[in-house]
């Protein structure tokens, strides 16, 4: 989970993350601050109805196909869900608390 604990230290504030927010971004093709963006922005639309990367894609203006390649990177669905509730606080994929 490297990346995923990297991912979430950046917004936690552990100071971890800003290395693998910029490897991400590398790897995708975005600046790191359009990385960040399209991980909040699929982390708020995960518990949401409808299409996460569709619906972070309407958020972002960031093409649905870079936004699959982030969760892709991020360790799909599951990673994703782990990184809603962290947070969002504890929200599950429900919408629930």
């Amino acid at each position: 989970m490297g990346m995923l604990d990297g991912i979430l230290g950046d917004f936690t504030g552990s100071g971890q993350g800003n290395a693998a927010i910029a490897s991400l971004a590398e790897k995708v093709g975005l600046t790191p601050e359009q990385a960040q963006s399209a991980i909040g922005a699929l982390a708020h639309a995960h518990p949401q109805p409808g299409d996460t990367v569709l619906t972070a894609s309407n958020e972002t203006g960031i093409a649905p196909n870079v936004l699959q390649q982030v969760v892709g990177h991020l360790g799909g669905e599951g990673a994703l869900a782990t990184i809603a509730s962290s947070m969002l606080g504890g929200v599950d994929s429900s919408g629930a608390a």
